[in-house]
């Protein structure tokens, strides 16, 4: 495991042999965090704060805060700090809960030590996402908006485009970005939000959230000076009201992608350089060429192109300097689609990750009984899209639609989105003006496995028998080959009121191949109320008992019983 959320160090401390125990656990599960000593746990408190960038106290809440108090600076600088007791019951997001990630280090922390995280964020109690926590910088009256948003005041959201934000509570209320504050309503002094690469005017009851916009091609001489390369793109930038602060990349031809000039720069701003070969931005229209630009590097544009490149406006041509070249594009926004596994039923086998996609989504498209399961976690203002069964098509394209327009979704199936779901016809409709993520999830198969034994030990195959969308004559086919090549086999779809001999056949045909006494076992709701787990053989299954809550796995030839439970031998040597 990496260490949590991505951070480079962890330092943990710990005053008794009992919070000790507690730190090599975490120690042992992240490879970048360290037990820190010192002379005194005051010293090794005060070491971990200056040279990690999160800090696990094992220690009582009172002594950090005398201990740290001292070295408090600013809140998007100083380290994440949890706090964890002596018995390890609650791990206490301390300090920095948004801006360093401590309220994520706490569940983190909770999750190794079963400790329950403890955090008082307001917005996070109040299920709310923090504006510091949509990963876009933020500026203005931070505090003033957050505040007006939890007393349930009118905010209103004024956005340049349609961007993936997450779902927000119906007192922030969508404005057009041209709408004029007369005044009238009192709203010329009410609280806004803005979303906008633009420069602005600020006051006490703004807050402007700084999307991923912006792309700044740069061309350069060889050896051009960083200080150069920053001071052009600062002033073009200044010049044209735009913020830096909504730059997505620099972008350059590929000869520059060591130009240390522009790679310092991309470093400075904390944004990546992007390269591209010069015969692809050679394809790319742009308003002024130079035949000389491409007699030196095979295409008649760096700088315009590089911000054109992939689509955008160009807002700024090319500017120069004495050794530097900058052209800015802005770039549509992308929606996003993540098609989120929610495993077979059970809330504590659903992925955090799988929670994490459902509470960043604004629209939670799936079928209803599947979004019933999930509605919970859901963030107040979230639109919710459900339909009935045999809607799967009509599911997709809602949701790709929507990412579409630039919402953020997530698309729900059961077990794993991509086996025997969602995956596959949203996937088939999306194009590449989204971006998808996907959230695996405990299949139906694993988790009937799970509570069968271990059935899955060696090769097995995953069969559908629903001949809705295939023609029964290629399942026969592929459930003989399943059959011939002595694979378990994991049986989807089994058999409904309309569809009541497939599983028969299937049967049969596994009989033709292997022992009579071979097991098989009968999973039906794994996880869910009404759980039931049903053991016979080839021979002595019947078929009545399977339904479309079903998953029917059939043993291979080497599949035992031991115990009242079904093995399959990881091992390569053949059992005669």
């Amino acid at each position: 495991m990496a260490a949590p959320n991505g951070r480079a160090s962890v330092g943990l401390v710990a005053a008794t042999g009992a919070g000790r125990r507690h730190a090599r656990i975490l120690a042992d599960a992240w490879p970048h965090a360290q037990l820190v000593d010192g002379e005194t746990v005051a010293d090794a408190l005060r070491a971990a704060w200056t040279g990690c960038d999160a800090v696990v106290a094992f220690l009582a809440t009172g002594a950090v805060v005398r201990i740290l108090g001292p070295l408090l600076g600013d809140k998007r600088t100083d380290p994440a700090v949890v706090v964890v007791d002596e018995a390890a019951r609650h791990a206490i997001a301390l300090l920095g809960g948004h801006a360093a990630g401590a309220n994520a280090l706490a569940a983190e922390v909770g999750a190794l030590l079963d400790a329950r995280p403890v955090v008082s964020t307001a917005t996070d109690a109040a299920g709310l996402p923090g504006l510091d926590t949509l990963g876009w910088p933020v500026e203005g009256a931070v505090a003033a908006v957050t505040r007006a948003i939890l007393d349930g005041e009118p905010v209103r959201l004024v956005a340049d485009a349609t961007w993936p934000l997450p779902a927000l509570p119906p007192n922030i209320r969508l404005a057009a970005p041209d709408r004029p504050s007369t005044g009238a309503d009192g709203e010329h002094r009410g609280y806004r939000l803005l979303v906008t690469d633009r420069v602005v005017p600020l006051d006490d009851r703004t807050a402007v959230l700084r999307p991923p916009s912006l792309v700044a091609g740069i061309g350069a001489s060889r050896g051009v000076p960083a200080a150069e390369v920053t001071e052009l793109l600062h002033r073009v930038l200044a010049d044209a009201g735009l913020s830096p602060a909504s730059l997505r990349c620099l972008a350059s031809v590929d000869l520059k992608a060591d130009e240390a000039g522009i790679v310092a720069t991309a470093d400075a701003l904390g944004v990546p350089l992007e390269t591209w070969p010069a015969g692809e931005l050679a394809a790319i229209d742009v308003p002024h060429p130079s035949e000389v630009v491409r007699a030196v590097v095979g295409t008649p544009s760096v700088a315009e192109a590089a911000a054109l490149r992939g689509g955008g406006v160009l807002l700024v041509p090319k500017t120069a300097s004495a050794m530097a070249t900058v052209a800015i594009a802005r770039h549509a926004p992308r929606g996003r689609l993540a098609i989120v596994g929610l495993g077979p039923g059970a809330a504590d086998l659903r992925t955090p990750r799988a929670v994490a996609e459902l509470r960043r989504a604004a629209v939670v498209v799936g079928l209803d009984q599947y979004v019933d399961q999930v509605r919970d976690v859901l963030r107040p203002g979230t639109r919710v899209l459900a339909s009935g069964l045999g809607a799967e098509e009509e599911r997709a394209r809602a949701a790709v639609a929507e990412a579409t327009a630039g919402h953020a979704v997530a698309l729900v199936g059961s077990g794993d989105a991509g086996v025997y779901a969602m995956a596959s016809p949203a996937l088939d409709h999306a194009d590449d003006r989204i971006d998808v993520v996907g959230v695996p999830g405990v299949t139906a198969a694993l988790a009937a496995a799970a509570l069968l034994g271990a059935p899955l030990g060696h090769d097995h195959a995953y069969l559908s028998l629903s001949d809705l969308h295939t023609p029964w004559a290629v399942i026969e086919r592929r459930v003989a080959a399943a059959a011939r090549g002595d694979f378990v086999a994991l049986l989807y779809n089994p058999r409904s009121r309309t569809r009541d001999w497939q599983l028969g056949a299937a049967l049969e045909t596994f009989a033709a191949h292997r022992p009579p006494d071979t097991p098989v076992g009968v999973v039906r709701n794994a996880s869910r109320p009404g759980e039931r787990v049903h053991l016979a053989t080839l021979a002595t299954l019947d078929p009545a008992l399977v339904d479309m809550y079903s998953v029917v796995v059939v043993g291979s030839s080497q599949t035992r019983l031991v115990a009242g439970r079904m093995v399959t031998p990881r091992g390569y040597r053949w059992r005669s």
